[in-house]
């Protein structure tokens, strides 16, 4: 079963922005946002305890930067290469 993100009250804006950040990724990644997705909630905690709760300084960066600081916390835990 895969799991949901816990963050069921994200603000619209929040929403958006998660779905951006996978959408990036996936495409910098050269994967689908639904393998992507996976990451970030099955396979870790980043989209719960780090995409949502930093969203007020994130999403005033710009793409390669988010999508750069993202894969870098992928390498961290060991997610990606």
């Amino acid at each position: 079963m895969q799991a949901v993100s816990k963050f069921t009250d994200m603000t619209p804006e929040q929403s958006f922005f998660a779905v951006f950040c996978i959408e990036q990724l996936a495409i910098d990644l050269g994967l689908t946002g639904a393998v992507v997705y996976k990451m970030l909630v099955d396979d870790s905690d980043i989209l719960d305890d780090y995409i949502v709760p930093c969203y007020d300084v994130l999403h005033t960066q710009g793409r390669d930067w988010i999508v750069d600081d993202l894969k870098d916390l992928m390498r961290q835990r060991g997610l990606i290469e």
